[in-house]
């Protein structure tokens, strides 16, 4: 059995329940991958999170939650003092916007022992995180991050990073893009969004994110363009698209990319192409976006 390990922050999610009534879930953009890979996985893949909650009740709630997706929460630190972040949705036709609290999550700190992540990171296979899981760390324990999985990549791991650029958590502009390329260096397969490489690195078209990340060493770049599908690049091949699956409508574009990518490293997992996977992920993302919230059922996505 395979063993994929995703590593970042899952959230106190609060949606508008209707009659000024709110209603609690959990989310965030690592753990949404880690629920669309263990429902597209199969008994072939084990999927496990890796962050860090407090041991008050909420976090005890969160970790029975994920428990109950079928996903390993053997690699979740418990630290005291600390809680959960959490995030309110403001919902306008589709898009989403939000508000956050999670100055003291305890997901900032799941790095700081660096013993015990390498340990958790050794015991997987494949290994996925994302610019938001480098950009709520502080620098330090960015490095000790980073540092595993440029081992785990000299191991011939998968190192499955997605820029998921997010300013609004970054001091500075010229540190956030540094972070991100050192963990671009860190992995074998990128998964960036394009409208985020455009906006935040200059990129004039898809080409020039595909070669930026080539040059830093990156194997395998999958590059997601919304409702224009995505582009494929490998190493020794010339890239190729692969359309995006139609929707009737669009209800909630939350977790698009989440589940894409989930869904795709569970194919590449059970031994899929790059090409079947991600047709297979176009799909899974489109059944997402045409359903409210970022965490959909197993019949809803028609697998």
């Amino acid at each position: 059995m395979t063993r994929l390990l995703s590593i970042g922050e899952c959230m106190v999610e609060l949606g508008q329940a209707g009659e000024g009534l709110l209603r609690k879930g959990f989310a965030g953009d690592t753990f949404n991958l880690a629920y669309y890979a263990r429902l597209c996985g199969g008994d072939r893949l084990a999927v496990s999170y890796c962050t860090a909650v407090g041991t008050d009740r909420l976090s005890d709630e969160m970790i029975a939650f994920i428990a109950a997706q079928g996903i390993g929460t053997e690699a979740i630190a418990r630290i005291d003092g600390r809680m959960p972040g959490l995030y309110m949705i403001h919902l306008d036709k589709g898009e989403r916007s939000f508000s956050y609290w999670r100055n003291a999550s305890a997901a900032r700190l799941l790095a700081q022992d660096a013993d015990r992540l390498r340990q958790v990171i050794e015991a997987a296979e494949i290994l996925a995180f994302s610019g938001i899981t480098l950009a709520i760390l502080p620098p330090e324990d960015v490095e000790t991050l980073l540092s595993e999985l440029r081992r785990a990549k000299a191991m011939g791991k998968m190192v499955a990073f997605d820029p998921n650029i997010r300013p609004r958590l970054w001091d500075e502009a010229a540190r956030m893009r540094e972070t991100i390329t050192a963990g671009a260096r860190a992995a074998t397969l990128l998964l960036p969004s394009f409208d985020d490489e455009a906006s935040h690195f200059g990129d004039a078209d898809i080409a020039a994110t595909i070669a930026r990340y080539q040059a830093l060493g990156v194997a395998t770049i999958v590059v997601k363009d919304g409702g224009a599908g995505v582009t494929l690049a490998e190493a020794g091949h010339p890239p190729r698209h692969v359309p995006a699956t139609p929707v009737a409508q669009v209800v909630d574009t939350t977790s698009a990319g989440d589940s894409f990518n989930g869904a795709f490293l569970a194919r590449l997992a059970g031994g899929a192409t790059l090409d079947e996977a991600a047709a297979f992920a176009a799909k899974i993302a489109a059944s997402v976006i045409g359903h409210p919230g970022a965490l959909i059922p197993r019949e809803a996505l028609g697998i």
